[in-house]
């Protein structure tokens, strides 16, 4: 009988993962992590190379690049809630097999049709993935202290992975041709697939009440339209293609609410934005990526266009922003141990802050001790902002709203870099066009081409040649060096009233929850009960 009942005991332990350290589970989840965020960046490198191959129209191109967060953002909720419901580890599971499926699909597309589908499915499969890595660590790290060394080390292999992409793909462009920037996700999906089959815990939330599937498309369409508006918003489109995504979006979004409130039992229970600990984390994931994402896409164009460093130095220089990330994410559970959320997220504001008026010091001509200072606060500064909320928000969480809590950590996350993109890019065009008018000897018509960006400015004085165009290129970068200033003083505004909400955080760190996750054994406990068995 007690050979029966170890025999029952191990099997069950076996399929919440038994055998699998937790520690080992991490590493599976951060392998997960790692290939999604490769896959949002990788391709930016590639797009030279796929429109001499494909030969994409302008707006096959632009879908080329952007319907893989599109797709990721408006699906996070949908999939994270539904992890909830189903399991997240089976849900996990889909996504690893979508992900190699669309890969492969991506690597040998002919046309850019085939190629618009497979980064949409990319996408389907991220939005699978990414919620579902951090309510499955919920639940596998009860003890939030070591839940904190656990989301540290989660969120330093985020920074490795959108750093490393770009890198990546410019090696394996000078090797092989663009399709090899996805084939490199099969070989790591085909040892994740099994591995994670046989090493993940299945947790769940709970059960009550049927899954509002009409509550997840909407919340779907709404997050669609939204950040696609936002998108174009930020690349200076303003018209009704612009108006009608951010009108739609919004409207959807607020009919989801109220749809949540009325429902016995909703997809998502608002009632933990009413805790301040949650609201909270969530604006200031919002704020922290709202200067992150602007300020690095300003930072690449003043390198290269400014500076007239190649795109492999402005990666180099950039490089040093995401070594002080990994540090802050290795080091934020010893700081979120010893200071607490509170004074954690808020120096991590004031020290980007810093870092970014620091930055106003940047000219025309370089200065390498200056950038290398500036992008070593400015990247330890944000990811102790992001690792303190992010922890916040996921301890807040009641653990049977993990996955749903996830999603909207995630979700938050790239709704604040479209906004960061289409806000800090609105204030640098506002700072930098007026400089372009009036130039000695340039025409009004070249002016106004000039106006629209640095690179096009440098490209109409190159048509102009002689001394107008001499005088209109250097208009051109004095004005681009101004907006930057102009830019990055916002940034540090945004950055400061960061610091301010932060302050509603709690005070300390507080670690005497219940576990409340399923227990992994030991190895030595599982030989145990096989042998008894």
């Amino acid at each position: 009988m007690s050979g029966t009942t170890t025999a029952a005991a191990a099997l069950r332990r076996r399929a919440a993962g038994a055998g699998a350290n937790r520690w080992v589970v991490l590493v599976v989840l951060c392998v997960s992590l790692l290939l999604v965020a490769l896959d949002a960046t990788v391709l930016h490198v590639a797009v030279p190379a796929v429109t001499e191959d494909l030969k994409p129209g302008a707006i096959e191109l632009l879908w080329i690049v952007d319907v893989y967060p599109l797709a990721c953002a408006s699906l996070l909720i949908l999939f994270g809630t539904l992890g909830d419901r189903v399991g997240r580890r089976r849900v996990l599971l889909l996504g690893y097999g979508l992900f190699g499926v669309a890969s492969a699909v991506a690597a040998l597309a002919d046309s850019a049709q085939v190629l618009i589908l497979a980064r949409a499915l990319l996408g389907v499969g991220g939005a699978m993935i990414m919620p579902a890595t951090l309510s499955i660590l919920r639940q596998v790290f009860p003890d939030r202290r070591e839940r904190a060394l656990a989301i540290g080390i989660w969120s330093a292999v985020a920074a490795v992975g959108a750093a490393v992409g770009p890198l990546l793909g410019g090696f394996l462009l000078e090797h092989f041709w663009w399709g090899s920037v996805f084939l490199v996700n099969i070989p790591l999906m085909l040892v994740s697939l099994p591995v994670g089959r046989l090493l993940l815990p299945e947790s769940k939330g709970s059960a009550d009440g049927p899954w509002d599937v009409v509550g997840a498309l909407m919340a779907a369409a709404g997050l669609f339209a939204l950040v696609l508006g936002v998108k174009r918003l930020g690349g200076g489109e303003l018209d009704a293609f612009t108006a009608v995504p951010l009108i739609v979006g919004t409207l959807s979004l607020v009919l989801f609410v109220r749809r949540q409130r009325r429902r016995t039992h909703p997809l998502v229970d608002l009632r933990m934005f009413a805790r301040p600990a949650f609201s909270t984390s969530v604006g200031c994931i919002v704020l922290a990526m709202l200067a992150l994402v602007g300020l690095e896409l300003i930072a690449a164009q003043y390198l290269q266009l400014v500076l007239d460093l190649s795109p492999l130095e402005t990666g180099l220089r950039l490089l040093p922003l995401t070594v002080a990330a990994m540090a802050a994410g290795l080091a934020g559970a010893r700081l979120l141990r010893r200071f607490g959320p509170r004074r954690m997220v808020s120096a991590g504001f004031c020290l980007t802050a810093l870092a970014v008026l620091l930055l106003t010091a940047m000219g025309d001509t370089d200065n390498t001790g200056l950038l290398l200072s500036g992008f070593v606060l400015l990247g330890f500064g944000l990811e102790t902002t992001l690792f303190g909320a992010y922890e916040s928000m996921l301890s807040e969480a009641p653990p049977e709203q993990a996955g749903g809590a996830a999603a909207i950590g995630e979700t938050s996350y790239q709704l604040g870099a479209g906004i960061g993109i289409a806000l800090l890019g609105s204030v640098m065009n506002a700072a930098y066009t007026p400089g372009l008018s009036g130039v000695p000897g340039v025409p009004e018509s070249a002016s106004r081409s000039a106006g629209h960006s640095l690179g096009e400015a440098y490209d109409v004085a190159g048509s102009l040649g002689g001394s107008a165009g001499v005088a209109l290129r250097r208009a051109a970068r004095d004005s681009f060096v101004h907006g930057l200033h102009v830019t990055l003083l916002v940034s540090a505004g945004l950055l400061v009233l960061g610091a301010v909400m932060a302050l509603r955080l709690p005070r300390t760190m507080q670690c005497g929850e219940t576990p409340t996750a399923v227990e992994l054994p030991s190895p030595r406990e599982v030989a145990e009960s096989r042998v008894s068995a």
